[in-house]
């Protein structure tokens, strides 16, 4: 099913938030995501990000690709943003580590373009 172009917004937002995820955490390890607070926001906030766009994709399209799994992606935005005294670090880590490099590469095989920039003013 190909996406409408709501759809491959809230995809394309998912992906370049993975993206910085994965950039932020290249390199670097668990006792860094616990000592560096920065750090440690900027994953969570942009686990948020990955998290509110699966949840607005339509079902229709949620239906169609069973291989990713939408209820722990919207689960663990849920957490960040409502039960952050809940939050276990460890898990976080975790999902930077290993389930966030896969969700990036099913959306890379989505073959997903940026959206559109239509607030840029012309020259």
């Amino acid at each position: 099913m190909q996406p409408d172009p709501r759809d491959k917004a809230r995809l394309w937002d998912m992906l370049d938030a993975a993206r910085a995820i994965a950039a932020f955490a290249h390199g670097r390890c668990y006792n860094d995501y616990i000592a560096d607070r920065m750090f440690r926001n900027a994953v969570e906030r942009n686990l948020e990000v990955v998290g509110e766009a699966a949840r607005c994709l339509s079902a229709g399209f949620r239906e169609t690709h069973p291989e990713i799994p939408w209820r722990s992606i919207v689960a663990q935005r849920n957490v960040l943003a409502h039960d952050y005294g809940d939050i276990r670090h460890e898990r976080v880590w975790a999902v930077c580590r290993s389930d966030l490099l896969d969700l990036i590469r099913v959306l890379e095989q989505m073959d997903i373009e940026p959206p559109q920039d239509t607030t840029a003013s012309p020259e």
